[in-house]
């Protein structure tokens, strides 16, 4: 005899995934069949935060997930092992939270950014976690504050937050409370000491920071939901390295910067770049300072990697 059940994907192992059920059990279970992403090739193709239905089997209480149920969102990226690939980070999430720090490690130029064109096609809400406050000197706080304006101005939250001082962490509980959120953030910016100083029922392993390169050591082997003692749930999710986004177009990039897309109804051309198009009206804003240099030389840094990305993947078929 077999059941059909459905439940909700809580930790991604590879082949296997831990489902809780309606009832709110727990099984292990298999991917039964191929699961594509609108005819993409993904590495994962059932995520944490996924409604599925499975099939159990009473003879051997073997559990196979045999459909994935409509996703409200998702949130993917290229594949950092297999640049052809996705991977899906989370699915079904009502808002994600950013984590990074302006020293230990350092902030990437561009990384917030590249992280939000992975949330905003889905328009999800995102919270920028500054963390570790106590180790900012006064220009690490003015960078903070530049930085706050940058992205509250466009519709981003932005908190800071220190966990040695306790500084912010009513703040974020708030955020989180009766939600289900993605946390995410680069390696080595205090992700697992925030979630277990946040909720100390959730124990998450944490390491120190390579003391020879001074970058972050991956702490999360795989995607997980926990539940929050407080009402909500959190992915929690590798820390992240670099992103790249070969599987995006131009237009892609130009309409998911928010700001771009808006103004951009009165460029000239109706596929503007907003390069070295004439009446571009992003490059005016931009001059009267109505749209930020600094997320202006992102975009185009990230428009000029795809670019890049493509031209030696043409290239090197020829040889």
């Amino acid at each position: 005899m077999t059941d059909t059940v459905v439940g909700t994907v809580i930790k991604s192992t590879g082949s296997w995934y831990d489902v809780r059920l309606e009832d709110g059990t727990l099984r292990k279970a298999r991917v039964v069949g191929k699961f594509r992403l609108r005819g993409k090739k993904v590495t994962n193709p059932v995520a944490v935060g996924d409604h599925v239905r499975m099939t159990i089997e009473a003879s051997d209480d073997t559990a196979s997930i045999i459909d994935i149920l409509d996703r409200k969102n998702y949130v993917i990226r290229q594949s950092p092992r297999k640049k052809h690939f996705l991977h899906i980070l989370a699915a079904n999430i009502d808002q994600a939270v950013l984590l990074v720090t302006i020293v230990q490690p350092k902030l990437k130029q561009g990384f917030i950014d590249r992280f939000l064109l992975m949330t905003e096609p889905y328009n999800i809400p995102v919270h920028i976690v500054f963390n570790k406050a106590d180790l900012y000197d006064e220009d690490d706080l003015a960078i903070f504050e530049y930085l706050k304006v940058v992205y509250e101005n466009i519709g981003y939250h932005c908190h800071l937050v220190s966990c040695l001082e306790s500084r912010g962490l009513s703040e974020i509980s708030a955020v989180l409370k009766d939600k289900t959120s993605l946390i995410s953030g680069q390696s080595g910016v205090g992700k697992s000491t925030l979630v277990s100083a946040i909720d100390e029922k959730i124990d998450l392993r944490t390491q120190e920071l390579s003391d020879f390169t001074g970058k972050g050591q991956h702490t999360t082997t795989f995607a997980e939901m926990f539940d929050l003692s407080f009402g909500g749930h959190i992915i929690d999710t590798p820390g992240i390295k670099t992103l790249s986004f070969n599987h995006l177009e131009i237009q892609d990039v130009a309409h998911n910067f928010r700001e771009f897309f808006i103004t951009s109804s009165e460029c000239k051309f109706s596929d503007c770049t907003h390069r070295n198009e004439p009446k571009c009206a992003v490059k005016e804003s931009i001059e009267q300072g109505a749209i930020s240099e600094f997320r202006y030389q992102n975009y185009l840094n990230i428009i000029q990697d795809i670019e890049e990305q493509n031209y030696w993947e043409i290239h090197s078929k020829e040889y």
